[in-house]
């Protein structure tokens, strides 16, 4: 997983939504799911996929900081969440969003989209504050996510590369982050994937995890795989 979007905001949320409307109409469900986790203490809702005026609503923890200063993630998920296709699910303790997980198309500078797929989504970025870690919250996200056939139409992909990882706040290695990851992302029936793609294979520990779902034509797997693989006399 990575950036959300790239610096320029503005111009990537306008990229995105032209990407949107550019591909062919097909059905994005979004399906309301809601569920409370109680736990040390806490009461956290995990709910979504949400609205932009519902994310704008809350405030978000001042320890969503990976990627960004919170007010401007707050933006940027605001931007994912009026995309057709894109989906917001979120933890929130009272009025404060304190965890995220993003779907939308893959940024059409990148590999992903080359296929043009209209039924290829990327689980963008997933997140929960420090204080919230441990609570389950991820797993509990991805679940609300994949709720209900809600990406049973489509090919969901993640790409994980080491240098976004919290190796420092987490105390893991790098080999135990990305087994925490992993299981992470099994939990949903998402699996590890080969490619050729230069930036995964740059480190051992980069993975592309897939979940193809069940109502996908098997002509668009075969265009994923060629997306995939770029140099096929490789393999």
């Amino acid at each position: 997983m990575k950036n959300l979007q790239s610096p320029g905001l503005l111009y990537n949320g306008m990229r995105r939504q032209k990407q949107s409307e550019a591909r062919s109409p097909m059905e994005h469900r979004k399906r309301r799911q809601e569920r409370i986790i109680e736990k040390n203490g806490k009461k956290i809702l995990v709910a979504g996929p949400l609205s932009p005026e519902e994310i704008a609503g809350y405030a978000m923890h001042p320890k969503l900081d990976a990627f960004r200063r919170p007010a401007e993630q707050q933006e940027a998920l605001i931007e994912i969440a009026g995309l057709p296709e894109g989906r917001i699910i979120a933890a929130i303790d009272g009025d404060t969003i304190v965890g995220y997980v993003t779907f939308h198309y893959p940024d059409e500078i990148e590999r992903w989209a080359d296929g043009g797929m209209e039924d290829l989504i990327e689980l963008g970025a997933i997140e929960v504050a420090d204080e919230y870690r441990s609570l389950g919250l991820g797993k509990a996200m991805l679940e609300a996510a994949f709720a209900d056939g809600q990406l049973d139409n489509v090919i969901v992909f993640t790409t994980e590369y080491y240098w976004h990882w919290d190796l420092e706040g987490s105390g893991l290695s790098v080999w135990e982050y990305r087994n925490m990851m992993e299981r992470l992302m099994k939990s949903v029936g998402m699996i590890w994937c080969a490619t050729d793609d230069p930036e995964i294979c740059a480190h051992p520990a980069n993975c592309l995890m897939v979940r193809v779902g069940p109502e996908v034509p098997l002509s668009s797997v075969e265009r994923f795989d060629r997306v995939r693989f770029r140099r096929r006399f490789m393999y």
